[in-house]
């Protein structure tokens, strides 16, 4: 019964198919041109790689990992300091 039924659903799902005349129909809405699509994708994906890569290296872009939260000569300390606080 099973393989029955699925059998059916599948022709069902490709009925259309047979109805289609033309797959590429290029006056239809629904038309798109793929190869364009991923070629356009894939040069807008890698300029930006490239400028990220490019921000990562260049000088603007300072990372504060290797340093120290220090006091700096006429700054006031802060007012609580770790482990001041009592709960």
């Amino acid at each position: 019964m099973q393989k029955v039924t699925l059998g059916l659903l599948v022709f069902l799902a490709g009925l259309p198919v047979l109805d289609a005349n033309d797959l590429e129909d290029k006056n239809s809405p629904f038309y798109y041109d793929w190869h364009s699509l991923q070629v356009g994708g894939l040069i807008c994906a890698g300029v930006l790689c490239a400028m990220g890569i490019i921000i990562v290296m260049s000088a603007k872009c300072k990372c504060k990992f290797g340093q120290k939260s220090g006091h700096h000569p006429g700054e006031t300390p802060p007012l609580i300091t770790p482990g001041s606080a009592q709960s």
